[in-house]
């Protein structure tokens, strides 16, 4: 298989080198001038082997590192550098980079490195995510099975589950598994920019569109043409920016900000959910219209405590994954252990458990996991066995239960819930308004 490189310099000519020496010998390469431009790049498109400059404008080789690592710690990084000494290369150790050479370094050298960091990882491709979805409950290998017939079919799919269930995760494995797979994967968070932001994030600008626009921008739709588009929270996109968003999915093309000139794509949107459209649209919060043009194929992933026999192999998963973060570099878990990871049920689901997991090996002070290892880490509350929700419940009610129940047992603690929750601190002041709860020296 084709092996592939991100390399990484603000240097025009080095870049320009780089980038031919490497296809010259079979490589796939694609460049960036910079810390910003490769970081957008490499969430675009993860890549198995990112080159990168150590000094640049923007940012330095180690932020790069740091970056590429957090997105994808299966990702290798190797560091260039004119300037030789020891702090550098022991910091570039510490952020992950799997090497660090010194200019002018040859080419020869360098793909040799190259190759060598990629075979001792045992692989040229970063890990597919139906590796990384794990279970084997009746209910979740059904999931899987759906997913693989949605991929094949090539029509836009709504995924609604609760968070950190793994949605994103799902959304990878079905273009791996479609027709599109060698297209980009390109996701947007639409509740991470403001209203204003966000049309132009999707749908691109030209330049002088608004005010700070200095150069022209192609949007996300028109960055994964060829391949599939992940709009993650679609429950959270303005109502005033969703008639454009119709359009866009009726018509396949998009018009940018600015311009007169529509832009033809060829995209599948993949749109995730924690909270049930069909709700929001009847309640006047969601274009009915855009709900039903997104459900062409829906999946709804099955939260962790409907799974529990899914639990050990996920525990001895992440366990396996930050084994290197143990004393010993090797982590076992114990059979009480597990069992005791079983009798909770988990309201941040896989995150939530990887979560506990990780700190927990960390925590140990050798190789094997016991049940002592739950003493003192406040993210494990007793089991929630007597405090079940009813049977019944709306998805909305049981989540503002649940945030509520979590609010309490954490007397207020809004950092504390959200961890315990596997959620981000701003979604749990956005749910706190919504549902209307009381401030947190009320609670």
């Amino acid at each position: 298989m084709t092996p592939s490189v991100l390399v990484v310099d603000d240097e025009i000519a080095m870049r320009a080198a780089l980038e031919a020496n490497f296809k010259r010998h079979g490589w796939r390469v694609r460049t960036a001038k910079g810390k910003n431009e490769a970081l957008e790049l490499f969430r675009f498109e993860p890549v198995p082997l990112v080159v990168t400059d150590m000094r640049m404008p923007d940012g330095s080789g180690l932020e790069v590192a740091k970056g590429v690592r957090a997105i994808n710690p299966l990702t290798k990084v190797i560091l260039l550098t004119a300037f030789a000494n020891v702090q550098d290369a022991v910091a570039a150790m510490k952020e992950g980079a799997s090497d660090y050479l010194i200019k002018p370094a040859s080419f020869e050298e360098l793909r040799r490195v190259a190759q060598d960091v990629l075979d001792d990882a045992g692989e040229t491709k970063l890990q597919p995510a139906e590796s990384r979805l794990i279970g084997e409950s009746p209910g979740f290998r059904a999931l899987l099975d759906r997913a693989r017939q949605a991929a094949e079919s090539g029509a836009d799919i709504l995924i609604e589950a609760e968070s950190g269930t793994g949605k994103e995760l799902l959304a990878r494995f079905i273009h791996e598994a479609s027709r599109r797979h060698k297209g980009p994967f390109v996701a947007v968070n639409c509740a991470a920019f403001p209203d204003t932001l966000l049309e132009s994030e999707l749908f691109g600008h030209v330049k002088g569109a608004f005010t700070g626009a200095n150069a022209a921008k192609p949007g996300k739709f028109e960055l994964a043409h060829k391949g599939t588009l992940l709009l993650d929270e679609i429950g959270e996109m303005h109502l005033g920016l969703q008639p454009k968003l119709l359009r866009v999915l009726q018509e396949r093309e998009v018009d940018r900000l600015g311009d007169t000139r529509a832009v033809a794509i060829d995209v599948r949107v993949i749109a995730t959910t924690n909270r049930s459209l069909r709700r929001l649209a009847q309640e006047g919060n969601f274009r009915l219209d855009l709900y039903y043009r997104l459900n062409v194929i829906p999946l709804a992933i099955p939260p962790l405590r409907q799974r529990h026999e899914d639990i050990p192999c996920l525990a001895e998963h992440f366990a396996r994954k930050y084994s290197s973060q143990s004393r010993g570099g090797k982590a076992v878990l114990s059979s009480e252990f597990i069992d005791r990871l079983k009798d909770y049920d988990w309201p941040g689901n896989v995150r939530e458990l990887e979560n506990f997991v990780r700190r927990a090996i960390a925590l140990s002070s050798d190789g094997t996991i016991h049940v002592s290892a739950l003493e003192g880490l406040e993210a494990m509350p007793e089991p929630a066995s007597s405090g079940a929700l009813e049977p019944g419940l709306t998805l909305r009610d049981a989540e503002k239960e649940l945030l509520t129940r979590t609010l309490e047992a954490t007397g207020g603690n809004r950092t504390r819930a959200a961890a315990m929750l596997g959620i981000s601190l701003r979604t749990i002041r956005n749910k706190i308004r919504e549902y209307g709860l009381p401030p947190r020296e009320a609670i």
